[in-house]
């Protein structure tokens, strides 16, 4: 029960017909990506790359492209692991069932890391340059690894114990293998950011004048790359869950003697180990690298790991997934972390029924919630009171607190409401909504790292929509006849019910070069503030032309949520294309606007519509787009009679 190596779930998977083996030299320069992006939007089968032009280990991807087939790398334990989960929400469930919760506490068991006398990923030694060099988009700053298990330990234990163990972190934070300033085959760019609990080891170990080891793990079991991307509580190692979730207790090989006191054990049945530790107070330009946001992220400051020990196993394969736009193979991850850990949320978060932090919308930018509003209910007008305070426990919640828009809803109000549902999302609470009162912001605060649309890394601001209560709003289908835009606004289309995206005046070009940021002559922060400087007082003086053409009698008002967006139709072609839009390219502090806007005691609303300015502003990072030239040799490959006919 359970993989011990990627090439045994690989085998696994191509015996049932899950996995196609491309026998054909693909380069990991963009060729695979592009491949891949194919073959998943294709809904087609894992990948093996078997012949990779210039490097001697094949390649795999799409592992957890679809969810029905990560499921099933995990058919003998992801029923008992929810069973373990429901035993933490409610004890009493094993005395309810107790034949359905019997085999909960081999599970348990299962959980629990060891250490082993030896470990196959230490049979080889290789060096960096002769890793696969993975590379996705065009401007990103060089290869990467994308699926990486990045484990490091509480400074403050013992190493080589138990707790040890115990107080690990297994995190999946992005790897630049080569390029800008990285020494060949000696340092590599360490990307993690907020709400991650590698920083409270490192700043343990800063804080006790020690070194700061981390080893980098590819492969193994399926289920430890599944264990770096769950939100577990910190201080809960992932090694545990991926012991339950994996058949088999996870264990961790002791390196040679002669590697140093502070060298970590590794993960003894990885398929590759990058060994070394991260370099006190220096940081080096790491990026740029396309997101699953759908956007370059661009060269900023990370940690640097440099690196003394590569380990392989004999049979190693180095497994990859794409990122870009969203739907993508990550999407998988997120509707797995929700199946699992879904039902802790009322648990965590009272009152809170559930959320979805909406993939199409990039993840972090747009969260959709359903919480309750309980102690008030003989009030004959509802309004959003405990909903307000549910937010705030939301947004101070590990990584849901990265959360720029966040929308919640009372769940009396339609206990058929369904966060997965947009459109029927959208239209409960744009009914029930009232812009001069239910608008909260946040300004001045945190957001996701990879989020551009705000003042600099990390740096925007939040807003609360909240909406209790019956329907106080109709929602208009049609564009209004007789409906005049200023100068410059043109081409309406209605997205959904009560919802318009109008074309907006094109802003200026960025003044910097995105080649210079990727050569490294200009980081993304000076990109960010040239851009700032172009475009500030435009889209202010556009937003403000807008919002004061229109009086209450005008028919925009029969809308409840105007857009100005560069591309009116593509917006308002499908709910996804909606959220992207929308809520990856607007700061709301800066780009939430209204019909008849006010400020009150400091609290800001309109009595019109809500106007969200969703154009790219010159300060935005770059939308990722493939090569031409190797598009057109991956289409030519799939031709008939070419070695991929057939797989998309």
């Amino acid at each position: 029960m359970g993989y011990r190596s990627l090439k045994q779930c690989a085998d696994d998977l191509e015996r049932h017909d899950r996995l196609v083996r491309i026998e054909a030299p693909v380069d990991a320069y963009l060729e695979a990506a592009a491949i891949h992006r194919r073959v998943y939007a294709a809904g087609g089968p894992a990948l093996l790359f078997a012949n990779v032009t210039g490097c001697r280990f094949p390649m795999v991807s799409n592992l957890f492209g679809a969810v029905e087939r990560a499921k099933w790398l995990f058919r003998d334990t992801y029923r008992s692991v929810q069973r373990l989960i429901d035993l933490k929400i409610d004890p009493t469930r094993a005395l309810k069932a107790p034949i359905k919760y019997a085999m909960a506490p081999l599970g348990a068991a299962r959980m629990l890391p060891g250490y082993a006398r030896r470990g196959a990923v230490l049979a080889n030694e290789t060096t960096l340059s002769q890793l696969p060099q993975m590379q996705s988009w065009p401007r990103d700053g060089g290869p990467f690894v994308t699926l990486p298990q990045v484990y490091s330990e509480d400074p403050t234990t013992k190493p080589g114990s138990r707790a040890a163990l115990m107080k690990s972190n297994l995190g999946m934070y992005r790897v630049q293998l080569s390029g800008n300033e990285y020494a060949k085959d000696a340092e590599v760019g360490l990307h993690y950011q907020l709400h991650r609990s590698i920083g409270v080891h490192q700043s343990a170990a800063m804080a006790a004048g020690k070194p700061f080891p981390v080893n980098i793990f590819l492969g193994g079991s399926p289920a430890m790359t599944l264990a770096a991307v769950m939100p577990l509580p910190e201080g809960m190692s992932e090694l545990t869950f991926a012991g339950a979730l994996g058949g088999r207790r996870i264990k961790m090989a002791r390196r040679a003697t002669g590697q140093g006191p502070t060298a970590l054990p590794v993960y003894a049945d990885a398929d590759f180990a990058i060994c070394g530790a991260v370099v006190d107070d220096e940081t080096l330009p790491e990026g740029p690298f396309g997101d699953h946001l759908g956007y370059y992220a661009l060269k900023h400051d990370f940690p640097v790991l440099r690196v003394d020990k590569v380990y392989h196993r004999d049979d190693a394969i180095w497994p990859f997934t794409v990122v870009g736009r969203p739907p993508a193979e990550d999407t998988a991850f997120g509707e797995l972390i929700h199946d699992l850990t879904g039902p802790v949320i009322p648990t965590v978060l009272p009152g809170v029924k559930g959320v979805n932090a909406v993939d199409e919308a990039g993840v972090h930018p747009l969260l959709l919630a359903i919480g309750s509003e309980r102690y008030m209910p003989f009030l004959k007008e509802q309004r959003p009171q405990e909903l307000l305070t549910q937010a705030s426990a939301i947004l101070g919640q590990g990584q849901l607190s990265l959360a720029k828009f966040l929308w919640i809803a009372n769940h009396t109000d339609n206990t058929q409401l369904d966060l997965h549902d947009l459109g029927g999302f959208f239209a409960h609470m744009l009914r029930r909504a009232d812009w001069r009162r239910d608008l909260h912001f946040h300004t001045q605060t945190t957001i996701d790292t990879l989020d551009y649309s705000g003042e600099g890394v990390n740096a925007g601001s939040k807003v609360v929509v909240a909406a209790a209560g019956p329907p106080r709003f109709e929602l208009a289908t049609e564009t209004p006849r007789g409906l005049k835009l200023p100068a410059g606004f043109a081409e309406a289309r209605v997205v959904m019910p009560g919802v318009l995206a109008i074309g907006g005046p094109r802003l200026p070009p960025p003044t910097f070069d995105y080649d210079a940021v990727r050569r490294g002559t200009l980081t993304g922060e000076q990109a960010e503030a040239a851009g700032q400087i172009d475009a500030r007082q435009q889209t202010a003086d556009d937003m403000r032309r807008f919002c004061e053409a229109f009086g209450e009698a005008d028919p925009i008002n029969n809308f409840r949520l105007v857009l100005i967006v560069d591309d009116a139709p593509f917006t308002a072609a499908n709910v996804a294309n909606f959220v992207w839009v929308t809520f990856t390219r607007a700061n709301p502090a800066v780009d939430v606007h209204g019909i008849g806007a006010f400020c009150r005691d400091k609290h800001w609303g309109c009595r019109g519509p809500l106007v969200i300015d969703a154009r790219i502003k010159p300060h935005h990072a770059p939308a990722v787009e493939e090569d031409p030239e190797v598009s057109r040799k991956v289409e030519a490959m799939a031709a008939r009679g070419g070695p991929l006919h057939g797989l998309f």
